[in-house]
């Protein structure tokens, strides 16, 4: 089954106008995100409106970062109370793995929910010629910002083809939207961004020059293995883009820390589920959001708030 079928299902969504739970003069929630131009700062923006009108008395801001790798480091060191980040990124997080970013074991991260697959979409310039992973060899590349998720994905899945950054003829470590203008410019060949489907970035990349969505074969997910998943880029995605296109997916994680109160772990899970329509009106990515996978895959303790509501309805870990 992919992981998109898997998530198939939209649990049925209450209105933003149901009576706000009481909360404490202390709740000040900052949503960690990513890149303005990614999919997670809709979606942090999109959590901000429904804890803002749900959770009386709460303060709620969202924080552009550098998305995954930065957003547990933030979440262990207590500066942010819920963030979005790549399942990879959590388990190597969770296990301490300096390469990735993580010295040491972040021990204080605490999961909430299993949310939507983020794909690995590599963008070329139709007149770079590439068209395949091997042609990106000796080609400039973009791989996200140093040690992000993004980054994280593009190593794992250059290893797997058997390759490495010294078969690139450049590495330009830079977020999305920087990415792309580089692109507009004739000064970098494609980009590699992990991102929900339809990401502004690429939307905006594939309308301003001719492109080329760069397949992933499926044996590279085999190699990798979880939380990588074979999955692929439905035909017109983006302009240009006439064919399905094979890629690898993971999934995204919104995780908490030991520091927010199992009341506001509660509170923010609850009413995430209770207003899907919501997300779902942010970004399409989040469509297929379903309260049944919420536990799937987690590779970090869930937080005893957020476990409280899955025992209310009844979701099991798998």
């Amino acid at each position: 089954m992919t992981i998109r079928n898997k998530f198939a299902g939209l649990a049925a969504g209450l209105a933003l106008g149901a009576l706000p739970v009481a909360a404490s003069a202390q709740d000040f929630i900052n949503i960690l995100t990513g890149g303005t131009s990614g999919v997670y700062y809709p979606v942090g923006g999109a959590l901000s409106q429904i804890y803002s009108q749900g959770i009386e008395g709460s303060k709620v801001q969202v924080q552009s970062t550098k998305a995954s790798v930065e957003n547990l480091n933030l979440l262990q060191q207590g500066k942010g109370e819920i963030g979005i980040a790549l399942g990879d990124s959590v388990k190597l997080a969770a296990e301490g793995n300096a390469d990735a970013g993580f010295p040491a074991p972040l021990d204080k991260l605490r999961g909430i929910t299993a949310m939507y697959p983020n794909f690995i979409q590599i963008v070329a310039s139709e007149e770079s010629g590439i068209t395949t992973l091997e042609d990106l060899k000796g080609k400039a590349l973009s791989v996200g910002a140093p040690k992000s998720g993004t980054e994280l994905n593009a190593r794992a899945i250059l290893e797997a083809a058997g390759m490495s950054y010294d078969d690139l003829g450049k590495v330009e470590y830079l977020p999305f939207a920087e990415s792309v203008e580089l692109m507009k410019n004739r000064q970098l060949d494609a980009t590699l961004q992990s991102a929900g489907l339809g990401v502004a970035s690429l939307k905006d990349l594939s309308t301003s020059i001719p492109i080329t969505v760069v397949s992933v074969p499926a044996e590279i997910a085999e190699t990798l293995g979880a939380p990588y998943v074979a999955q692929s880029i439905p035909a017109n995605t983006y302009d240009g883009q006439d064919e399905d296109v094979a890629t690898v997916a993971v999934i995204n994680f919104l995780v908490s820390s030991d520091n927010v109160s199992d009341d506001l772990a509660y509170d923010m899970t609850k009413l995430m589920y209770e207003n899907l329509d919501t997300l779902k009106a942010a970004h399409a990515a989040t469509a297929d959001i379903d309260v049944q996978n919420a536990l799937t895959g987690m590779p970090i303790p869930v937080h005893p708030g957020a476990q409280r509501y899955y025992d209310e309805v009844g979701v099991l870990a798998e």
